[in-house]
């Protein structure tokens, strides 16, 4: 396994993580040529998640991020002391892993879509772990 860390900038934000996670996976693999398989990307917070969802128009990152504000707010009589039980509900409906597809040691993705961070109670330092699984 390999992590990585990033650095967020916002309370929540979406990043693009792809050249990391390839990043980390050819590290992973000794013979990337030729390796096919999945990669599990796995983000290990409470209050972040990880999403496989279009990233060619950054807009939709927006909109993705307003809605959830939107049918998730901050302040809505939670019993969480910490304040923050709004982005723990985000991180649980959005999910902390994405398994990718990996063809000759290349993440193998749709045309439009980008592997994304989804930071829900930043900024922070943040972790991310790549696992490579052989097929």
């Amino acid at each position: 396994m390999k992590r990585f860390t990033l650095q967020t900038s916002t309370r929540n934000e979406m990043l693009d993580i792809l050249a990391d996670v390839q990043d980390a996976l050819d590290s992973l693999l000794s013979d990337a040529e030729g390796a096919s398989g999945a990669a599990l990307v796995y983000c290990p917070h409470t209050t972040a998640a990880i999403t496989v969802n279009e990233n060619y128009d950054p807009d939709v990152k927006v909109d993705m991020l307003a809605k959830l504000s939107r049918e998730i707010p901050k302040e809505d009589g939670y019993h969480h002391a910490e304040g923050n039980s709004d982005s723990h509900l985000k991180s649980s409906l959005v999910g902390t892993s994405e398994l990718v597809p990996v063809e000759n040691g290349r993440i193998a993705l749709g045309r439009w879509q980008g592997l994304l961070f989804c930071e829900f109670d930043g900024p922070r330092q943040r972790e991310v772990w790549v696992s490579f699984l052989r097929s």
